[in-house]
Order: C-alpha cells, then structure tokens, then sequence
C-alpha cells in the first residue's frame, strides 16, 4: 500500500473489533482523514497514548481501500496529559476538538489553516500561559472566520455602515446599525464588543484586560454565533464551566 506522512491532531477515537481503533485526525496537508490504528488497544501496544485526544504527533499511514492505517507515530505535542488533568482545560479543549471537527465536513480536503489554529491553540492551552475562556473564544472566532463565517464587530455586518454600533445578532452576522436591527437582537456593553474584537484579532493585552463580567457576556454571545452557523449547539459546550450563556430574548435585547 502507498505510503504518506503528515502532521495530525487527534480528534476522538472509537473501538474498533477487539484490539483496534480508528482516529479521526485532522491532518496539516491531507485535511480530516479517519485511520485504523491496529493492536492499539493492547498493553503492548507500540503506540501508547500517541493517538489520544489532544495529542499533536507525526504520522505515516498507508493509503487502504476504505480507511488508511497508521503505521509510525510521533509525538510532536503531548499535549493531552496537560489537559486532561486540568478540569476547565479540559472542557475547554473539547469544544476544540468538536469544533474544528465539525468545520472540516469534507475528508482528505486541505484545511490547513484550521490545524494550525487548532494545534496552536491546544498548545497555549496545555501550557496555561492564557486563560482556558479566552482561548478558547478566540479559537471559536478564528475557526468561523477560516471557514467563511467571520463576525463584524466595528462595521454593520448587514448594509457595511461604520460603526460602533450597540446591537449584536448571529443571524445578521455580528454587530448591526439601528435600521439593519433583527428583532430580538442583543444589546452587549461597550467593553463586551471591545473584547469580542480582540479575541478575533488576537490582542492579548485587551483581552486579557476585560472585566469579568465582559468575558461572560461575550461567552454567551460567542456561544450563539456558533450555534447559528452550526445550525445547533456543540454538544461538548454545557460542560463548560468558564461559559455563562445567554439568551437573545432577555430583557436587555431589543
């Protein structure tokens, strides 16, 4: 069978026979490819906790008929140790996985800005150098962005009209003028949008800068934004315990 190489973060797994695995992995050049990982299940396995969830490794495969089959693993991040072990890390790491694996739709297709966000974000995350929440918002903001669906938070995301503007809807596609305004859209504080700008930027400073009550709120917001480009919610996202949710139909929308 032919062989290739590639970088890959795992996504999840799941048992198959008595001995094998296959990984869902989203690959640096090949994109999402499903691959059987053989006798992982075995103590002796040669594999170990290579091929878990949030590990960054080197692969070769080679090429099968339905599923490719891994045949060397290396690890280039270990990265799952360090967030498993760490509740909100954890939880937040989920929503990494499930996210950039429901994003990337189509197998064997190059998404190569999405691995290298997802794996660069797993990194920062393991480390702990920046706050599980805001990683992991600005990772749901880039990752829309990537796949098409980026957020206006200065300019009317529906007529283009410059801004600051005081409503935000995930259907109009983030913050829009007085005459553009859906019913029941949000009425987020001025510092929310402020941050919500800065995690998609990446400026740490302002970011790191925001009130707590800012972060939820534009949690919340980040939240719905995905539910509605998703068409329904991550189901790793109410286990997170740095998210406080919000509804657009609550007193302060309009």
């Amino acid at each position: 069978m032919p062989l290739y190489r590639d970088e890959a973060v795992v996504l999840r797994t799941q048992k198959l026979g008595e001995a094998d695995r296959i990984a869902t992995l989203l690959t640096r050049s090949h994109g999402k490819i499903r691959a059987v990982v053989k006798g992982v299940r075995r103590t002796s396995s040669r594999f170990g906790a290579r091929l878990e969830p949030f590990m960054h490794v080197d692969l070769q495969l080679a090429t099968g008929r339905t599923l490719d089959v891994i045949t060397q693993a290396v690890t280039i991040g270990p990265y799952g140790e360090r967030i498993v072990g760490d509740y909100a890390r954890y939880t937040a790491g989920t929503v990494l996985l499930e996210t950039a694996d429901r994003l990337v739709v189509e197998e064997k297709e190059p998404a190569t800005q999405q691995h290298l966000l997802l794996a660069g974000a797993l990194r920062v995350l393991s480390t702990g150098e920046r706050e599980p929440g805001l990683v992991l918002d600005s990772f749901l903001l880039r990752s829309l962005a990537i796949s098409g669906y980026a957020p206006s938070f200065e300019d009317c995301a529906k007529c283009g009209e410059g801004g600051p503007h005081r409503a935000f809807n995930p259907a109009a596609g983030g913050m829009v003028c007085a005459s553009c305004r859906p019913p029941a859209s949000a009425m987020p504080a001025p510092g929310t949008v402020r941050l919500l700008a800065a995690l998609l930027t990446g400026d740490w400073p302002v970011a790191e800068a925001a009130e707590p009550r800012s972060r939820r709120e534009a949690s919340g917001l980040i939240s719905a934004f995905v539910a509605w480009h998703l068409d329904r919610q991550l189901r790793s996202l109410p286990h997170l315990d740095l998210t406080s949710s919000i509804e657009l139909d609550r007193p302060n929308a309009v």
